[in-house]
């Protein structure tokens, strides 16, 4: 590679979107029924089948869907929910809303998740959850917290925004994440997410009693539905029993998510095939460290995190403008929400999260992907790696 090499355009993700998808959200559209509705509920029995799932609840986002997830389990005011700094902000906001504490614990630097160990150990009277996150699609190791949950009698709230597809041997038996393995698995289906509704999220879980709780506040805690209201042959009038939200998704939305959701198998074939490529070309460039893949998982590659060493020519983030120069869209590491201004007010020593976000590169990975498109992202890796930008 020279410098009057004709520079590519590579982004950093891509939804993959097609005409399927728009059909879909023409066909909501024209049915005249666009909020909540028939699609809605098609929409959840279907993911609820793909993660083998007992119930599914479709809503707004992800966010909303954590927070309805510890609403619903009573945490409040002067609680503690044990979780990582290391995480997309909301994870942290979620616990704020209900007016609770997140007590951050620091990650396994290899897989960028939840360290049992140092869980179990910020667990406190006033804890009354953990909520451990799959990490760009790389399942936690879900056994040995389900166990520290059970010796404390704690719910799990799976963040689980980046996992759909994703799998964990359990047991001796590959799941799906979402099964759930928790009291609560909560997914996202934002543009950067695997499969896309434009934004939106679910809850699996296998309580029925909660599934209720969370299609009741959902909607406002209305104790009758506009579905039931709409199709009844005599006058209904709902009642509000208690304070709710409104965190539906739409129709359209849906439509477009059954869609996506029929494709899962061969958007994440191509996913796990981008990976592989990476994996091996990184091989052989010694100062650039692929992501570690416990023998229990099957991620989905949601991202792809790349550790640069401290040997490697050129600091990360003047990496990350070489490549912008040629074209090439990357991300920073996972942010850290202890190292923001709304989380910032208590100093606390995290050195693992710390390390990932200031030394990881998120290369660009979407089912698109040409091998054209990722040879010249690895040619580039390996132009700088070589001491030349």
């Amino acid at each position: 590679m020279t410098s009057t090499t004709t520079v590519m355009t590579v982004p950093m993700a891509k939804p993959d979107l097609g005409e399927d998808e728009a059909a879909a959200a023409r066909q909501a559209i024209l049915s005249g029924w666009v909020t909540q509705g028939p699609q809605v509920a098609a929409f959840e029995e279907q993911f609820a089948h793909t993660v083998g799932a007992p119930h599914a609840c479709a809503v707004s986002n992800c966010t909303t869907a954590l927070h309805l997830a510890l609403h619903a389990l009573g945490i409040g005011p002067g609680d503690e929910v044990v979780t990582v700094s290391h995480s997309f902000i909301a994870t942290a906001n979620a616990v704020n809303y209900c007016g609770a504490t997140p007590v951050f614990v620091d990650i396994d630097p290899r897989t960028f998740n939840i360290d049992p160990v140092r869980m179990e150990l910020a667990i406190t009277p006033r804890t009354k959850a953990i909520m451990p996150v799959h990490q760009m699609g790389l399942p936690c190791d879900m056994e040995a917290i389900l166990k520290v949950a059970a010796r404390h009698g704690l719910p799990v709230v799976e963040d689980a925004a980046c996992a759909i597809g994703s799998e964990i041997r359990m047991n001796g038996r590959w799941e799906r994440v979402g099964k759930p393995h928790g009291t609560v698995a909560c997914f996202s289906f934002h543009p950067r997410k695997v499969i896309t509704t434009g934004d939106g999220g679910m809850l699996t879980t296998r309580d029925a009693d909660l599934d209720r709780k969370f299609r009741l506040l959902r909607q406002h805690a209305m104790s009758v539905s506009d579905t039931v209201r709409h199709a009844s042959k005599k006058v209904i009038f709902e009642d509000y029993p208690e304070v709710g939200f409104n965190y539906r998704m739409t129709d359209i939305q849906a439509a477009v998510g059954r869609v996506q959701l029929r494709r899962l198998g061969g958007i994440l074939e191509a996913r796990r095939t981008r990976a592989a490529r990476y994996a091996s070309a990184l091989a052989g460039i010694a100062e650039l460290e692929a992501p570690h893949v416990p023998d229990y998982t099957r991620p989905n590659f949601q991202a792809y995190p790349v550790r640069v060493m401290a040997e490697y020519p050129v600091s990360r983030d003047e990496l990350m403008q070489a490549l912008l120069e040629r074209g090439i869209s990357t991300r920073r590491g996972i942010m850290n929400a202890h190292q923001e201004g709304a989380y910032a007010s208590e100093p606390r020593s995290l050195p693992f999260s710390e390390l990932a976000r200031d030394s990881v590169i998120l290369l660009p990975l979407y089912p698109q992907m040409t091998d054209e498109d990722q040879d010249y992202v690895i040619d580039a890796l390996r132009f700088v790696a070589a001491g030349d930008r």
